[in-house]
């Protein structure tokens, strides 16, 4: 999702519009638009020398396999200990889920990409990646808002946490994270459905991320533009918000407590959460900060690398690192106690 909060940069930093888009367009000697339509795409990925390809190769595939084995051993630690049956773990157990889905989503395809002569995709895969990536991307935002609210809930208003945040609720705000992550990317996928490709097929990227696919479209791209841009607005601003307002409070309650172990305890248990958004949001921040125009699909590269292969593998041992209760319950797990 972090892709599609820097896609509009990008457009603006290249000065591609829909007008001057719309100028290069080929027509026909009656006047009418060729629209011979492209039914692949090669994605570019990353160029390079075949000792560079392998080396990528490698790197991936390994992330990747510690990403869904870390993950899953997350995922499994919490249904097998029963005293991480709260609904903190509850949403890292869900995190730890959607992370597995997030890296596969582009992971694989790269994978065959770095090792195959071909780099080509379909049309109809091109929309169903992009569709899930950032579907996923969505979620995860959500996700992070709602695990802040409740950090504010449990240190905030320790006496009436277990009450307000029971289990109802958190299924509820749950299944919320999961349907509005993927209702969130429906209208844009829908909408560069009906967009056709009639020239250049090369994106310059390692998945059909939207900002270097659509402007390969031969029809106009406003309204994708601005759905993509409205979208991404409201997702990102709206979960940065709820997660900026909770640990305001959060920070302020800690500070009034009198005590150094009071103080330490408390700021244990969101932690590794703040950690997370402050990797995840820093990643966002500086797909809009790039040091020039020539640069700036690369380095999206790399920060999509950051949010895709990176985060989802450092999530589940910042939360096994820094959490004193996970540390524990892997102990109790490996003593058979």
């Amino acid at each position: 999702m972090a892709n599609l909060s820097g896609s509009m940069g990008i457009y603006m930093r290249l000065g591609i519009t829909a007008q001057g888009r719309m100028k290069v367009k080929q027509l026909t000697p009656q006047g009418k638009r060729n629209h011979t339509s492209v039914k692949e795409f090669i994605l570019l990925g990353f160029p390079g020398a075949l000792y560079l390809q392998i080396s990528l190769f490698v790197l991936f595939l390994f992330m990747y396999i510690m990403t869904v084995t870390a993950n899953m051993a997350i995922i499994a630690l919490v249904m097998i200990s029963q005293r991480l049956r709260t609904p903190m773990y509850f949403f890292i157990c869900n995190l730890s889920f959607l992370e597995i889905w997030y890296t596969t989503a582009c992971v694989p395809k790269t994978l065959a990409n770095l090792m195959s002569q071909s780099q080509t995709i379909s049309f109809t895969s091109c929309i169903l990646q992009m569709y899930f990536v950032f579907s996923f991307g969505c979620t995860e935002y959500f996700f992070l808002a709602v695990m802040a609210y409740d950090r504010y809930l449990a240190i905030c208003h320790p006496l009436h946490y277990s009450s307000i945040m029971n289990n109802t609720l958190s299924i509820q705000l749950a299944l919320g994270c999961w349907v509005c992550g993927f209702l969130a990317i429906c209208l844009p996928a829908y909408l560069i459905a009906r967009l056709s490709f009639c020239g250049p097929n090369i994106i310059n990227h390692f998945f059909c991320d939207i900002a270097p696919w659509i402007v390969l479209s031969c029809t106009d791209t406003y309204v994708v533009e601005l759905v993509a841009f409205i979208t991404s607005f409201i997702v990102i601003l709206g979960s940065c918000a709820i997660t900026l307002v909770s640990y305001v409070y959060i920070i302020s309650t800690i500070l009034n407590i009198p005590s150094v172990k009071g103080r330490k305890r408390a700021f244990s248990t969101c932690s590794s959460h703040l950690t997370i958004v402050i990797i995840w949001y820093g990643s966002t921040i500086f797909l809009h900060v790039k040091p020039s125009i020539q640069n700036s699909l690369e380095l999206t590269k790399i920060v999509t690398v950051l949010n895709t292969i990176v985060t989802p593998l450092l999530n589940p041992f910042i939360y096994a690192l820094r959490n004193t209760e996970v540390k524990e319950a892997v102990k109790h797990v490996f003593r058979g106690k």
